[in-house]
């Protein structure tokens, strides 16, 4: 189609009809609009002609190239023509500003997009609903919640209320800053206001939900999405299987893989570690296996979170032989171990008092470059600690500092539990005091046990 207007223009150009700038719009919009199919260049090279013909560009003209440019992310470029059209004369509209704007929120430039926010009204043009929506976008990706209430505020003073997508954006911003509870009341009002969340805002209550371990809160909302006509999507139903699933409630959720099926969705890897996970945690080993065999029938290539899924449970089911053979299972097939995989075999040498295996493990770990987290360090730690190796707790206790995990309440209070079963020594003690003294320990950690500890230290 886009073809054979360009054809027809040719045609009209080469007999003489003076072509406007209504026509190179027409074009130009849709040589924009279907930049993704490698439209682009084309699209520039037709507004240079434009621009050689002697047809000057108009406001409409200049906005459908910064579209063009910001779409692809060019910032930069969309920058340019922005400025060109002062230079020619041509005075900008709110679209102008806001396709500005909504570029430098989708890159991350919200400080920018807000600084033109300020001059579209020093310039007496009244920011628009999208204007305001693409800010509080961009400020609650940035997770800056406190400064969308602003945004709000200006609105409100403005006349221009807050609309679905406003609304819909404010809710998802608070579930992933993990303020559920704001996050329901903006839900609560939406409804009182007449406004209709999207499938979106419901997955993301949802997810709220079962992160807290609400799973009937979570259903309830999963019914009232169904009851006002919208459809769940993949989405949906993947984070309800991984909310059931992480508690063991692994009857709902195969009823949800099963209804997720039936509504015509596959079930992604992302779903199957789930399941995996959930019989994993409830000690169902063979299970967690067949679900795997499940994956690979259906094409879906186990990954590091399937392996790692598993390599845990069987470490929490003190299988510490059949843990190693899944690590050695996924190197053969080219998944290589990450930090998880490690420290949950690290933990299960260390449960079964096997820690010169897993100090050697932990080299290994080291050397194909993996970074431990506190997890692991804290892992060794109370293994050391365990052995009455106090001097070796501290040593890795040091090793940590030095890499940049500064120790929690946990690894606190398993060095000071180990250091309490070990205080009738000099050694204990002396290593007491300078935790007591020269260490910045949390607040949270348990002082009646370092109290108590100290009782019978000699200055």
């Amino acid at each position: 189609m886009i073809v054979r207007a360009m054809n027809v223009f040719e045609l009209a150009k080469s007999i003489g009809f003076m072509i406007t700038f209504l026509s190179y719009n027409s074009i130009l919009d849709a040589l924009i609009r279907d930049s993704c199919n490698g439209s682009f260049e084309l699209a520039q090279k037709f507004y240079d002609d434009m621009v050689k013909s002697g047809v000057s560009p108009n406001v409409y003209t200049y906005n459908i190239m910064i579209r063009g440019h910001c779409g692809r992310g060019d910032m930069q470029k969309g920058l340019v023509v922005f400025d060109e059209m002062e230079k020619s004369g041509c005075l900008r509209n709110v679209v102008t500003y806001n396709t500005i704007i909504g570029g430098y929120c989708r890159i991350g430039k919200v400080d920018d997009a807000v600084d033109l926010l300020k001059l579209m009204q020093v310039r007496n043009l009244d920011p628009s609903m999208v204007t305001y929506n693409a800010i509080i976008n961009g400020l609650c990706r940035e997770g800056r919640m406190e400064e969308t209430s602003e945004i709000l505020e200006e609105m409100r003073v403005k006349g221009v209320m807050p609309d679905e997508v406003t609304s819909n954006t404010l809710v998802n911003g608070y579930r992933r800053e993990g303020n559920f509870h704001q996050a329901l009341v903006l839900h609560s009002e939406m409804l009182r206001n007449g406004l209709s969340p999207d499938v979106v805002t419901y997955t993301s209550l949802i997810n709220s939900m079962c992160k807290t371990g609400n799973l009937h809160l979570a259903m309830e909302f999963f019914d009232q999405l169904r009851a006002r006509g919208l459809y769940p999507n993949d989405r949906t139903y993947t984070t309800l299987i991984v909310g059931f699933s992480q508690q063991g409630f692994m009857n709902e959720a195969y009823k949800l893989l099963n209804e997720m099926i039936s509504n015509g969705f596959s079930a992604s890897i992302v779903t199957y570690n789930a399941l995996i996970n959930g019989h994993c945690a409830v000690g169902r080993m063979e299970d967690a296996l067949r679900v795997t065999q499940e994956m690979e029938q259906r094409r879906l290539v186990p990954d590091v979170v399937t392996y790692s899924t598993i390599v845990s449970g069987f470490c929490r089911n003190r299988d510490i032989e059949r843990a190693f053979s899944v690590k050695q299972q996924m190197v053969e097939k080219g998944v290589l171990p990450d930090v998880i995989t490690y420290s949950s075999l690290i933990q299960g040498l260390c449960e079964q008092q096997s820690l010169t295996e897993a100090c050697e493990l932990f080299q290994e770990m080291l050397r194909v470059g993996l970074q431990p987290d506190k997890f692991t360090y804290t892992t060794l730690i109370g293994a050391y600690c365990a052995n009455g190796d106090i001097t070796g707790a501290f040593h890795v206790h040091h090793e940590m500092i030095c890499k940049g995990f500064f120790p929690d309440v946990i690894t606190y209070n398993v060095l000071i539990n180990g250091l309490n079963k070990q205080a009738h020594t000099m050694e204990a003690k002396r290593l007491l005091f300078k935790l007591l003294y020269e260490q910045s320990v949390p607040s949270s950690v348990n002082y009646d046990m370092l109290i108590e500890s100290r009782k019978d230290l000699e200055f």
